[in-house]
């Protein structure tokens, strides 16, 4: 295998070689484009200008009556985005970042809404879309940023269009699309904690068009924030290698076309590291450290991820208003995490997890573009997919447990949404959509005699059960042109998450632990304006919005005593109850002056709540959501011009500041993160149309905050997971 200093020596080479080539003649000419780019670009305000596939039709984002978010390849590359984990500030009441003991895992959460639990018993909040091809797993699905057009977060249950498992919102992923012509680029980054990527991309077309392609690569490493004292391998490390090809057939005089893509992502990287918060009193010899990502682990340092995917799209133009779409995918993934809970060498709480899953989706749609102000879409959606895999549970090298299985679901949906123009002022959105789901599941947990865990014990759990549900999603919304610069809306939508069983399961002690887990389901309300002012140089999107939540799935440790007085404890999943959940979200760009502009968000969230039953007893007033702080806001200062010595520069300093936060549904005070903000900064210099370089900061000031933990005091078991430190890096990019 290639050494990561030879590829960036070889990338280095490529990129001197290009610049060598060059055409002076075009690099003169594309500068003077590109600064009328610039100067458009200060004279107007950048959001009325972006067009989102939100309804599952291009629209511009003014015209949308969604609470959404739209970043450009050249916005998230100032913002120093380099997977969605970094989009945390930047989007109103989103919080993400990896999950626990993962560098690829995602944890998502939208208006407090998401996924407590990894495991493939079950599902996400939040949707993860790379090119309208729908993720299930959070496994893998942390994306890295490389080879994009924009990305799209929707707030708000997407149940209509998006179907199930959107209940809190969706994050869409749009990948550069096929070229007319020849165009690549190569871009190499190096920088601190021995940080040294690649990323390139490379597409074209036949003189004639008919057939286009385009490939793309990133491998993106660094030497880790800690180590494991124990061994000496680096932990919070990164080793990723990824890839993505399409290829198009556009006939001529023909109104079809058709697309395949194909992407990749092998991560090997080590686990992540963690602080031990508070001795454990079964590790004596092995006090807490210093730092937030060392540790002593006795357990491998291996954490691979392997995610592959392929989708064929055909698309066919009727007319210049309908336009047919199928889109068929396949995806799966495998996934191994050692998670040492004690941090230390001795075998107090070590788990193995192996995670596989599949998918198979097809979806139909047609879509109506009228030049009346009508347009809307129908739609048909299979999928057809299995999670699975196998957990090894040490505890203190004497208790020794499988949680095993596997969980099949299909699902059927039908949906349709449609616009119509009512007035000259006045549009009305309907849609709706029916999802009838089955899930299967193969629950066998059982304890073995020893770590090898080959010999079975005794059986905790083992059964076979179907569920089926049904769901009914309908959206209505109501859009007033109040001039031509700003739009009122308000819409009712719903949206759920998929019910079914607790793979970790205790029948042995708990006998209702195999009950089935019921559908969340949401309701909100939202009332939004989008707004430009000023001749465009001061845009405003804002939205207020009140929503019901009930059957909410919580996962849980529960505690239990024998009749024998044998007490201990397991991974529970229960229905908690009712909450309701209201705030406010802002997103603007103001330009005062040529050269100058101002970006940022502001959110305000509040959740509570109604009703909450442990044990028979409601605790509501007791109980709190995790991932939900109770305000948030990310500011942006820009400026970009003509320099004197030749090209443009764009500088950017941000900061972002989120309230007290619970990354736990335990709630442990100890894990509750306080109120912090982070600084970042970028300087970009534009030389020409080909060549750029930058300086990159994140977590400039080098604070110290959490975002997620263990809590199990039955182990003794307090440890913390941070987020990055200071990360600068130096850029240099070639693109034709």
């Amino acid at each position: 295998m290639t050494s990561r200093p030879l590829k960036i020596a070889i990338a280095a080479a490529l990129l001197a070689s290009a610049a060598a080539h060059a055409d002076p003649a075009a690099d003169t000419a594309a500068a003077k484009t590109d600064a009328a780019t610039t100067n458009k670009t200060d004279s107007a305000a950048s959001l009325e200008t972006v067009t989102v596939t939100a309804r599952r039709r291009s629209e511009l984002l003014q015209d949308v009556p969604i609470a959404v978010t739209a970043i450009s390849a050249q916005e998230l590359d100032s913002l120093n985005v380099q997977n969605l984990g970094d989009l945390q500030g930047e989007v109103p009441n989103l919080t993400v970042h990896d999950a626990r003991a993962s560098n690829t895992t995602i944890t998502a959460y939208i208006r407090g809404i998401g996924q407590s639990d990894p495991t493939w018993g079950s599902d996400p909040g939040v949707g993860i879309y790379l090119d309208d091809v729908y993720i299930a797993r959070p496994q893998g699905a942390l994306l890295d940023v490389f080879d994009i057009q924009r990305i799209e977060v929707l707030r708000g249950p997407q149940g209509t269009l998006y179907g199930k498992n959107t209940i809190g919102g969706a994050i869409k992923y749009v990948s550069k699309p096929l070229p007319t012509q020849s165009e690549g680029y190569a871009e190499v980054d190096a920088g601190n904690e021995g940080q040294g990527n690649l990323k390139a991309g490379l597409g074209g077309a036949t003189d004639d068009g008919v057939w286009r392609g385009r490939v793309a690569y990133a491998s993106l490493h660094h030497d880790g924030f800690g180590k494991n004292l124990n061994t000496g391998d680096s932990v919070s490390n990164q080793n990723t290698n990824a890839g993505r090809v399409s290829l198009g057939f556009f006939p001529k005089d023909v109104p079809f076309d058709l697309q395949f893509s194909a992407d990749t992502s092998h991560d090997n990287s080590n686990p992540r590291g963690a602080r031990m918060l508070a001795p454990n009193k079964y590790t004596p010899p092995y006090p807490p450290l210093d730092s937030d990502y060392d540790v002593r682990s006795g357990m491998p340092s291996v954490n691979p991820t392997h995610m592959v995917g392929e989708a064929l799209t055909m698309s066919y133009y009727f007319n210049d208003k309908w336009t047919f779409k199928s889109i068929t995918s396949h995806r799966q993934s495998n996934t191994l995490t050692n998670i040492d809970f004690d941090t230390t060498p001795l075998p107090i709480a070590d788990v193995t997890a192996y995670y596989h899953d599949h998918q198979t989706t097809q979806e139909f749609q047609a879509t109506y573009q009228g030049d009346n102000g009508n347009s809307g879409v129908v739609g048909l959606y299979y999928f057809d997919g299995g999670a699975g895999g196998n957990i090894h549970n040490n505890f203190f090298n004497v208790l020794f447990g499988v949680t095993g299985g596997n969980v099949d679901t299909r699902s059927c949906a039908g949906y349709t949404d449609w616009t119509f123009k009512l007035a000259d002022k006045w549009n009305l959105s309907v849609g709706a959509r029916f999802t009838d789901e089955r899930k299967h599941a193969v629950v066998d947990n059982y304890s073995t005699t020893d770590g090898t865990f080959t010999t079975p014990k005794a059986t905790s759990a083992n059964f076979d059960k179907s569920l089926n549900s049904s769901n009914l999603s309908p959206r209505v919304s109501l859009m007033y042109a109040l001039s031509d610069d700003t739009n009122l809306y308000g819409s009712l939508a719903r949206g759920f998450k998929s019910g079914g069983y607790n793979i970790r399961a205790n029948t042995a002690a708990v006998p209702q632990s195999d009950h089935p887990i019921a559908d969340e389901v949401l309701d909100t309300a939202e009332f939004g304006s989008k707004s430009s002012f000023d001749d465009g140089r001061f845009s405003l999107n804002a939205d207020v919005f009140y929503t019901r939540y009930r059957n909410i799935q919580l996962s849980v440790f529960t505690s239990y005593t024998l009749p024998d007085g044998t007490s201990g404890f397991f991974g529970d999943v229960a229905n908690a109850g009712k909450a309701h959940a209201y705030g406010i979200e802002a997103e603007f760009a103001w330009h005062p002056a040529d050269h100058w502009s101002v970006t940022g968000n502001i959110a305000g969230l509040h959740t509570q709540y109604d009703q909450y039953f442990s044990y028979g007893i409601n605790i509501a007033d007791k109980e709190r959501f995790s991932e939900a702080p109770n305000g948030q806001a990310g500011v942006n200062l820009e400026y970009a011009a003509p320099v004197d010595f030749g090209g443009s520069v764009h500088a950017r300093v941000g900061y972002t500041y989120q309230t007290k936060v619970y990354p736990t549904t335990d709630l442990t005070k100890a894990l509750a993160q306080g109120p912090y903000g982070l600084l970042g900064a970028s300087l970009i210099w534009n030389k020409d149309a080909h060549w750029s370089f930058g300086l990159h900061g994140s977590n400039l000031t080098n604070k110290s905050y959490r975002t997620d933990g263990y809590a199990i005091p039955v182990l003794g078991v307090l440890t913390g997971f941070y987020g990055a430190p200071r990360l600068v890096y130096a850029s240099a990019r070639y693109a034709f």
